[in-house]
């Protein structure tokens, strides 16, 4: 690479103001953001994604699990490119950085390689992977998992809402069923620009965050059943109470993962309580739970010790139980050379960095089994993320625009 392009620096307001710009669509009660995936909302970001992409002159591919490639061509186009990307789609509180910031950083590279003149050798492409969050139709990271083969095409297509829309139908709907086959589009690197969503980079004080790799993740759909009966008639004793089973696994959860801390975690995050009627004894809960830890080993071990809580807890109280494991996501190790391109670029540029394991899922923790990936964390303001309050600083989101813009040139390459 040209001594010149050592100077080279993305333009951190255009950035902001960008990520700001799309924030305007679907707005959240509370200053966050809210586009589930295949809403008119993200329609709606899509659409502006795709407008901004063109003009910047990119040429756009759309696949059949509604992934965007917006590709600028490098000097030899029979090269796969070298990409970097996230997401649109948000939780249903979700903020305007998580996923977002990934998407518009990778925009900002290509902006800021047309303003230099600058012709890589392979060519460059930006990604919005469909349904990350997960929030309305699970499991999250769908589309990046069929391209990486995880997941097949046609149950992904399958997967419904709570009101039963199809996937595919949403995606038929909005516009964005592609006609190229997910899984087939060509890449020689993936790259992705994302805050950390914990509070590890604050409480250090630095500003990017080298990622290595991901926790391993389990995710369960767990129903309990007991027995509808009136509250003021029935006796306590003897009663097949779906709720109070349901409240002691919860606990368990919360038990187990502080058992194995600190990289194992636990959450209950969804509960349906059948009848739902203040004075009858809940017949039937639904909940789900989701655990992670980056040893497999250990997240092993945490799913087993579920199993036996639970079957403590419904011996003991007479109650029936269900439990699917739905998702099972294994813990990741990036690619070496995409993680040392990140962390010389972080060098090179000055910036306080330090080696970290993403506690969160993401699209690069799908592709990396099939494309050479890495990650890229900035902070956020008090590791709070998922929440319409998620914050993060402009300085901190130029710094990691920044490597992620001499990470892509030192993979793709000038030419010089």
């Amino acid at each position: 690479m040209r001594g010149s392009h050592n100077m080279l620096r993305v333009n951190g307001q255009r950035l902001w103001n960008s990520i700001m710009e799309m924030a305007r669509i679907g707005p959240g009660e509370q200053g966050g953001s809210c586009r589930l995936a295949l809403t008119d909302e993200d329609r709606q970001g899509r659409d502006l994604f795709v407008k901004w992409c063109s003009e910047a002159g990119c040429t756009i591919t759309v696949d059949d699990m509604g992934n965007i490639f917006a590709r600028r061509p490098g000097k030899d186009d029979r090269l796969p490119p070298v990409c970097a990307g996230s997401h649109l789609d948000t939780q249903p509180h979700g903020g305007k950085f998580d996923g977002i910031y990934g998407v518009l950083s990778a925009l900002e590279v290509v902006r800021t390689l047309n303003e230099n003149r600058i012709q890589t050798s392979a060519p460059v492409e930006i990604i919005n992977w469909t349904n990350e969050e997960g929030a309305r139709f699970a499991p999250a990271m769908l589309a990046s998992g069929v391209f990486a083969g995880l997941f097949d095409k046609e149950y992904a297509w399958s997967r419904s809402d709570l009101a039963g829309t199809l996937l595919r139908d949403e995606l038929e709907r909005i516009g964005y069923l592609g006609n190229q086959p997910c899984g087939e589009h060509p890449m020689s690197a993936l790259f992705e620009a994302h805050i950390e969503q914990g509070p590890i980079l604050e409480q250090s004080a630095r500003q990017v965050g080298i990622v290595t790799g991901g926790q391993g993740q389990k995710w369960f759909d767990i129903t309990f059943f007991g027995q509808d009966s009136h509250a003021g008639s029935t006796p306590m004793q003897g009663r097949q109470d779906a709720l109070v089973a349901a409240a002691e696994a919860i606990r368990s959860v919360h038990e187990i993962a502080h058992a194995h801390s600190p990289h194992g975690v636990g959450t209950v995050g969804q509960l349906t309580v059948t009848p739902n009627s203040r004075n009858t004894i809940p017949g039937q809960v639904f909940l789900t739970v989701d655990l992670r830890n980056p040893d497999q080993d250990i997240l092993n071990a945490m799913s087993g010790e579920l199993a036996d809580r639970l079957d403590k807890i419904c011996g003991r109280r007479s109650i029936v139980y269900d439990c699917k494991e739905i998702w099972h996501n294994p813990p990741v190790r990036f690619d070496p050379d995409c993680v040392a391109a990140v962390a010389e670029s972080a060098e090179k540029l000055g910036y306080g960095h330090l080696e970290i394991i993403s506690g969160a899922g993401h699209d690069a923790c799908q592709v990396c089994r099939v494309v050479p990936t890495a990650m890229i964390f900035v902070p956020c303001e008090g590791g709070l993320s998922h929440n319409e309050a998620e914050h993060a600083e402009p300085g901190d989101l130029e710094a990691g625009c920044n490597v992620l813009l001499h990470a892509m040139l030192a993979t793709a390459g000038t030419g010089d």
